[in-house]
């Protein structure tokens, strides 16, 4: 019997691409692919989403994790009820949307969070109200050092030391100007150690704030190029750092200058932004995996924004913080009776999280029972903009932040990372 080439090679292409797709499905859940039913269960977030910068994509992709795992059974049949508000970088909105979400719609945990001013304006009102939360991505200083706010990000003060620690090590920097947000306990406090690390090693160090939604990027160049330094650190969002670095490049600076970002500016479309006059010559912060990693872990979580996110989600540092801390948040829910699933429980069960472990973090994640501050992502990448694309350049290394002595303490009792 003659063999049909045509059709076998049609059932070749078939199987490999059902093979593919088999493999690149989501996973969230039991992966029942039976839709959750029961009551819903109401997680709140809080996310900077208008303002000088959309910072809403840890939310994002906590809400497509969310729906993945309410397609696949929920928790324990309980769907998750995803309630997100927007504070418009406004502490007073962010203040009004924490009392709504916790006192009006009965949040049982807040989960994703991601704002540069909500930590500061809620921190307390958490603590008084008796509910936890697993941020996305902290900002603020008062995101790490909040009894009942733990974020799964490192926070730009750490990310920005993480890089410092690479223009020590790497570079050989002898001078640095860091380049802050103008914003309370952001900048000055991010800032402040790299003028600290600078001080003890007896090197040169500047600090410049800047408004991000007002400020003249070429001017700020300018002022932070007048001391000629060896390197330039940056810690502002996306958004900013961007046009900072085309006013940098208009100045003829990419080529004098090593710039250094913390794991804000750490996204796909950077590179091919800010073109090939800075390739080998930006260098990232990652708090996370690299994003495109071929691990398992990061592939579900692409598989999930695919899946169930918007094609305009972007896939991001941001995006990988969120969606962790869904899936630490389903993590202590599933140890829980679904039909006592209180503040008090979700709390308690979030509490008992010591060793979360993603190929996605560097170290294990923990919640720190008991301890009046939170900054369990301490050990990060580095990477640089290379050919369009990010090249990692590092292994995963301790942030040198002097301020991290007490949970390197705690970790150690602990028997933590």
């Amino acid at each position: 019997m003659p063999i049909n080439l045509k059709g076998l090679a049609l059932s070749l292409v078939l199987t490999l691409v059902s093979a593919f797709g088999a493999q690149a499905a989501a996973s969230c859940g039991d992966n029942s692919g039976k839709p959750a039913t029961g009551e819903p269960i109401v997680i709140g977030a809080i996310t900077g989403k208008t303002g000088p910068d959309d910072f809403s994509n840890s939310t994002k992709a906590a809400k497509a994790y969310f729906d993945c795992l309410n397609a696949n059974g929920g928790i324990k049949g309980r769907p998750v009820k995803y309630l997100v508000e927007d504070d418009q970088w406004n502490p007073e909105i962010a203040a009004q949307l924490a009392a709504k979400l916790v006192n009006d719609e009965k949040a049982v945990l807040m989960v994703g969070n991601s704002s540069f001013v909500e930590c500061g304006a809620n921190a307390d009102f958490y603590k008084k109200s008796g509910i936890l939360v697993v941020a996305g991505v902290g900002v603020p200083r008062e995101c790490f050092f909040a009894e009942n706010y733990a974020p799964t990000n490192a926070g730009p003060r750490v990310s920005m030391l993480g890089a410092m620690g690479y223009a020590l090590d790497k570079l050989s920097a002898k001078s640095v100007v860091c380049i802050g947000p103008n914003i309370p306990n952001v900048g000055t406090w991010s800032c402040d150690g790299i003028i600290q690390i600078a001080k003890d090693k007896g090197l040169t160090a500047e600090t410049i704030l800047m408004d991000p939604g007002t400020a003249d990027s070429t001017s700020t160049i300018l002022q932070a190029a007048a001391s000629k330094p060896d390197v330039i650190i940056l810690g502002l969002p996306k958004g900013v750092t961007v046009p900072l670095l085309t006013a940098a490049e208009e100045q003829g600076l990419n080529q004098s200058i090593k710039f250094l970002s913390a794991a804000s500016a750490y996204d796909l479309s950077v590179p091919g932004t800010i073109g090939a006059g800075w390739d080998g010559n930006f260098i990232v912060n990652m708090e996370f995996n690299d994003l495109e990693a071929t691990t398992p872990d990061n592939q579900n979580w692409l598989a999930v924004m695919d899946q169930y996110g918007q094609k305009s989600d972007p896939r991001d540092t941001f995006a990988q913080a969120g969606y962790l801390s869904a899936r630490i948040a389903e993590k202590a829910l599933m140890t829980l009776d679904p039909g006592n699933i209180t503040r008090e429980t979700a709390s308690a069960a979030v509490r008992q999280v010591k060793n979360f472990k993603s190929d996605i973090f560097c170290a294990p994640w923990y919640f720190g029972d008991g301890q009046s501050r939170h900054n369990a992502n301490s050990t990060t990448r580095m990477a640089v903009s290379e050919g369009g694309k990010w090249k990692v350049v590092s292994d995963c290394a301790p942030s040198p932040d002097p301020e991290l002595k007490d949970v390197r303490i705690f970790e150690k009792s602990a028997g933590l990372n």
